[in-house]
Order: structure tokens, then sequence, then C-alpha cells
């Protein structure tokens, strides 16, 4: 394991945003938030709050200079509620006070009056009533209504999904503090800098180069802190430029849970026609998005829905419909797999259940569509270098499938009251932004005169290693070792209208930013070299493991001797590069484009052990073969696989989300919301590697792995039915995740 920030967390020297040396004085937020779903606000009485111990300053809509607008993509976001509360944790004010202690003591005494007004909670009702986020989106290829008298087979039915709470380690936080000239430093546990700077900088009026954003490292993120992180570093930042002090806002669990927003919950239909042969002829699909009470990154979130709608598989007819439908729950937001978990669940279940009418097994539907070179996405994209039949067939043969689909027959055999299940998952999951311009990344590179480097970009780490990958990248670049370079801090001021560090992107385009500003480096020392060895030509110079050749051969020069030459010749040893992904387009009035420059394949094969007496289940086993092109490093993109799977299967299974009738969350609390532990993950994962299969459109041939393996705990699902449909062979069956073992046991004794 060289991976610097694994050792450093292990020793507990990583610092996070709650172990910032604070300046003398600093200030402490708490948030104060509407009680209630969907209400008028009558009356807010701060006087016995601004009284209490301790308390600076309580400050709310009235007292923004600038915009109250923090919504990105749609601005129908408030940063507080000013006449109306849209949701239970809309946040209405923030108390700062000398203390955390003091603060809340403080949030307890305002005295805050509403009027209930009639809440929508479900999607379809949301949609009757024309609550939409934007104009439904359709993504249409072929003719579907005319294919349905090609089918022999034709399958309709509904099917849910829920949320999923991040649950990452850290919990959402900030520190803000005045800087001269009127401006603000904010330290953020976000995953979008330039999101922050330029939300404050709206909220506080202020241009962005008076706000400075960095960030050293995330306690996990998974997509929660790529918008969702914004609302408190600005209402710190806000608290900071009022009072001329740092202020510190780090929300407490039960908060942050409370607070903020989770995976989208999707309702949706599907109705699905096969001919004899198992090929799927058509496919319709709607979809109803729970997006909450405003838009955050619901609309973007939706289109990947659609994006990944027929998952692995060519389908010549389709028709797929999406509604982001407003609720009053907080707002829905990003969430490792961004909408395309709940595309793909759709489409398995509609082969799931065709699979069922047709008296075969799933897999054999699965593996008679899949994506061959050529075929055409829904969205016009033509298929390229497409090996989802190479890691199908690997999974047969590497890991026998049909002997595991054998001894699961022959042990349910043998048993009653235990029984197994297995299924398959193959996966094709797009990389970029859909949002074109996200694709784009910079880079700034130091070296210093003792031939050490200093790299900035606008990657965030937040566990999935992608400092690990930079310096590797950067190191292969440079031709010398890792141990010469440091990754900086992610910071607004280094580094310039970022993109957030997501959509699985975060090595790609910051890699091959690097690797830009790297080729104008060792151009520069070329040159260098060629002078001080009189070797004419730069071309013939190359420099390799940190010593310089000439024409092949080795010369006494080495990389150490180079710099110092190079800065004495004052020749600058510093370069900045931008990389933006080529060849990427997606025209939202048609729908059709090329939004991705590429997709990540796999399969997996999953085995479930069911207690049938008491609901409770075990998997297993997760066999998976998975496309990582060129693996830039094989640890980190392992843990990337093994985290995400077990994410997934929490997510189909165990996870589960509750409101009351009143629009207040139930699962609040680690009592209640319940995540994989090390009991609940698989007893075994193995991931094979797909061999020789060079990825020309990712750094070093490498292929992103940060959301793909999410998808494969699809087949958790589909194993456990498998399961249940083994004890119970007519077995009722309601497309409804996740399955928890209460819906188990229901389910096998109705």
């Amino acid at each position: 394991m060289s991976n610097i920030d694994s050792i450093r967390h292990v020793r507990g020297e990583s610092l996070f945003i709650d172990d910032v040396t604070l300046p003398e004085g600093v200030l402490y937020g708490y948030v104060y938030y509407s009680p209630i779903a969907h209400g008028k606000i009558q009356k807010l009485d701060f006087s016995s709050a601004l009284k209490s111990e301790g308390v600076r300053g309580i400050f709310s809509a009235k007292d923004i200079p600038g915009e109250n607008q923090i919504g990105g993509i749609v601005p129908d976001e408030n940063l507080f509620a000013e006449d109306t509360v849209h949701f239970i944790g809309h946040p209405i004010a923030v108390v700062v006070a000398d203390s955390l202690i003091h603060a809340r003591d403080a949030v307890k005494k305002i005295k805050g009056e509403f009027k209930k007004l009639p809440a929508t909670f479900d999607p379809r009702q949301a949609a009757k009533k024309n609550e939409l986020i934007i104009p439904p989106r359709t993504f249409e290829i072929g003719n579907v209504d005319q294919a349905w008298g090609n089918c022999d087979y034709i399958v309709e039915d509904s099917v849910e999904s829920g949320g999923q709470e991040h649950l990452y380690l850290e919990t959402q936080g900030s520190v803000a503090i005045p800087i001269e000239g009127g401006g603000i430093k904010i330290i953020s546990a976000t995953q979008g800098p330039t999101a922050v700077q330029r939300t404050a900088a709206r909220v506080l009026a202020l241009p962005m180069h008076k706000v400075e954003v960095d960030v050293a490292r995330l306690g996990g993120g998974f997509g929660g802190k790529e918008d969702q992180a914004t609302p408190w570093a600005v209402m710190a930042a806000l608290a900071a430029y009022k009072l001329n002090v740092a202020v510190k806002l780090i929300l407490p669990r039960q908060e942050d849970i409370r607070l903020t927003g989770k995976r989208h919950p999707y309702s949706s239909d599907f109705k699905v026609g096969l001919n004899k042969e198992g090929k799927i002829l058509a496919y319709q699909a709607t979809f109803y998005q729970n997006a909450g009470a405003a838009a955050d990154l619901s609309p973007a979130i939706l289109d990947r829905t659609l994006f990944h709608c027929t998952n692995s598989y060519f389908v010549p007819n389709v028709r797929a419909t999406a509604l982001s439908c407003r609720t009053n729950l907080p707002p829905f937001t990003a969430f490792r797999g961004f909408g395309g978990p709940q595309g793909m669940f759709v489409i398995e279940s509609a082969i799931y259940k065709a699979a069922q009418i047709m008296g075969v097994d799933p897999s054999v539907i699965q593996k008679k569509n899949l994506l061959i070179e050529g075929d055409e996405f829904p969205y016009g994209q033509k298929v390229v270098q497409p090996h989802a039949k190479k890691c199908f067939y690997e999974i047969e043969t590497r890991f026998s499938k049909n002997e595991i689909y054998r001894k699961v027959k022959e042990f349910n055999s043998e048993n009653k009251l235990v029984k197994k299940g297995v299924a398959v998952m193959p996966v094709c999951f797009g990389i970029s932004f859909t949002t074109t311009f996200l694709n784009q990344a910079s880079a700034l590179v130091h070296i210093y005169t003792d031939g050490s480097v200093t790299i900035s970009t606008a990657a965030v780490e937040m566990g999935q290693g992608v400092n690990a990958k930079l310096r590797i990248i950067a190191a292969k670049s440079l031709s010398i070792s890792e141990k010469r370079i440091k990754i900086d801090s992610t910071n607004t001021s280094r580094i310039s209208n970022t993109s957030p560090t997501a959509a699985s992107k975060g090595a790609d385009l910051n890699g091959f930013a690097i690797i830009n500003a790297c080729k104008i480096l060792t151009e520069r020392l070329r040159h260098v070299a060629a002078e001080e060895l009189k070797a004419g030509a730069s071309s013939q110079i190359e420099i390799k493991d940190e010593v310089i050749y000439h024409n092949g051969e080795k010369t006494d020069l080495t990389f150490d001797q180079l710099i110092q030459t190079a800065y004495r010749n004052r020749i600058s040893i510093t370069a900045q590069a931008h990389h933006s992904t080529p060849d990427i387009y997606f025209d939202t009035k048609t729908n059709k484009g090329k939004p991705f420059a590429y997709h990540v394949y796999g399969t997996a094969i999953i085995e479930v052990t069911l207690d049938c007496l008491r609901g409770t289940y075990q998997f297993d086993s997760v066999k998976v073969v998975h496309d990582f092109g060129g693996s830039i490093d094989k640890v980190v993109d392992l843990g990337q696989t093994e985290g995400g799977i077990a994410q997934g299967i929490g997510w189909m299974t165990m996870e589960e989300l509750i409101w009351n009738d009143e629009g207040k969350l139930l699962t609040d609390a680690l009592s209640t919301y319940k995540v994989p532990d090390v009991h609940f993950v698989p007893k075994e994962i193995r991931v094979h590697f797909l061999e020789n299969v060079p990825n020309p459109f990712g750094p070093l041939n490498s292929k992103a792995v940060g959301e793909p393996p999410f998808m494969y705990g699809i087949g958790a699902y589909f194993a456990l039915l498998n399961a249940m449909r083994a004890f119970k062979p007519d077995l009722k069956i309601n497309f409804s995740a996740p399955l928890t073992p209460e819906k188990v046991l229901l389910s096998l004794y109705s």
C-alpha cells in the first residue's frame, strides 16, 4: 500500500475540518430550522435567544447582503426560508455563539409560529398536481408503438426504489475566516470548491476573487457533498462576514441526517416486449423522481437515469420518460451512480419478470441482449469498444457460473427452511459529466530547486484514492520517484473554476491536466539538457528514472542537476495546463449526442443464503469481472470496487429511509438507519481485472472506477428474490427496494 493518505488515516495524522487550527476568538454556529413540512412563517422571535449566554448574533434571510439564493441548475432554493418553509429541516436562521453548547441552547429559545399548509411526499401525487422541477424529459429510439406488434411476450409492472443516506464519516462542516480587504476564506468539506465560492460570493454580494475556498480532504462524500456542502459553508461565511470573526459550523450527526438530502427515491413503470428467442424488441419506462423541495442536482440526475435506462443491453425500440417531482422533503441530491442505479434497477426488474413468464433464468435474457460494437444507445451514441460480452463470458468460465447454479439448486433440494439464491448483474456505465462544459480541469505543477514537486488540481480527496492516482500519473509523466511529489489541498486561488469531484471523473480530468503540465515541463527540461550536454536537438534527450539519456545512452546528468541548471538559466520550472474531454456533446433539444468519453463494463454473480424462518440473510459471495482499462493503482481500484459493492447491496436490501405522515424522518440515527457492517458484507468478494483492455480515453489507459461497481449491488436484490422463490414458488413479487428482512418475512408468509 503506497497510498500516503491511507497511511496517515491509520496513524490518525490526517486533518479534517474539525481538526483545523482555529483563530483566537472563533465562534460556533448552530442552525434553527423548520419543524413542519410546509407552511407559512407567521412569527419569529429571536429576542430571548439573543439574550442567551454567549450569543454573538443570529442571522436570517433579512441579514443577507446579496441574494438569498443557493440554487445551481435551477435558482429555486433559498439559503434561509423567508415567508414559507418547504420541508422539515428547511434552515431559517443560524445562531452564532462562543461555544457550540451555547449556540445550541439559544436555538431552543427561538420562538416560531407557523401556519401549516398541505404537504406532498409522494412523487406520483406531485406529478398529478404538475409540481415538477423541470418539464418531463424523454429519450427515444426506434418506434416503440409499432414494435409491440412483433413481440411474443409483453410484460408490465411497477418498481419502487428507496432513497439512501450517505452516512459519510465526517459530517457537513465549514470554517469561515475574514481576511483583509473585506474577503472571506472558507475551509469547507465540499466536493465542489467553486460551487461554494460562487454561491458565497452571490449571497455576500462579493466578487468571486474575494472568496477563497480551501479543501484538504473529506471524510467521505459519495455525492452528498457535491452541492449540499454549500449552504453550511455559506452560513458560516455570512456570520463571519457580518461579525468580522472566524465562525465554525459543523452539523451534529443527527442534524446532518435530518437536514441533508439523500439518494432520490423513484417510483417507476415499465413495459417490455420480447420475442420467443428472448431478444428485447421494445422497452418503455416512466420514472417518477422524488426530487424533494428544490432542484439541487435533480435535473442532471434525472438525465443520468435516462442515459442508463437500458443498462448493458441493446434495445432497438425505446421510449423512456422521466419526471422530476417536487415534494415537501429535503432536496434529494447526488449519490454514487447519480441516477444510473435507479434506471438500471427498473430494466433488470423487467428482465426478471419476463424471464419468470418465459420460464428461463434472467441470465439467459441478459446474455442474448448484451451490447456489441456499433449498437446505438437511446441517446444516439454509438457503442465503441464494448466489453459487455467479454465480461459476461469471463464470469461463466473463470467463476464457473453453471457450477454455481448447480450447487445452489442442489442445496435448495436438500434444505427446507434455508434457501440459497444466485443472480447475475451486468453493468454498463458512461463516464463523463453529462453537462458537457463541466468536463474540464486544470493543474499547476511546481518543481522546486531541490527536485521536490507540488501539484495542485481541482480533484478533492475524499477517501477514493484520487491523490494516490495523481501522484502515480505525475511520477510517470516526469519519470521521477513518487516520493518527490506532494499533492496540495484543493484551493480556488490556485485552481480557478473547478468542476466538482464527481461523475467518476476526478482522476481522468485532473490526471490529463497533470500530464499536459508535465509535458510542458519535460520539454523545457529537455532543451536545458540538450544545451548542457551540447547534444544538439532536444529530441535526442530522454528523462528516464531521474537520469538523462542522450540518443539512448545514459549520461552523468541527473534530475537534481538538471533542475538546478534550469533554475540558474532562468528557465521556469512551474507549469499550468488545462484539459477538456474531446469529442463529447449533447443536444438537449433532440436528446441525442455523444455525452460520454467511454463506457465501463462488468459482470457480477451474487450468491445469498436466506433463513426462511427469520427472514434474515447473508450474502455468501460476489464474484466480479470488471473492466478497469489499464489500472493506475490496483489496490485503490480494488478498494473502490469492494466499497461500491457493499454500498450497492446496502441500498438494495437493508438501508431504509422512513418518513411519517407529517414528513418527519424517523430513521435519523444509527440506531434506526442500518448500513452494512463487517457482519453484513459478503463473506467473499473476488474481483478479476479484465485483461488486455487498455482505454485510450483515460490517463495511462485507465478507466474510472468510483461509481460503476455500485451497480453490482442490484444483483443482490434478485439473488434474494430467487432464494425466496425457492422457498415459496408462488411468491407474489412486488419490485420494491430495499428488500429488508421484515419485507422478506412478510412476503414469505403473506
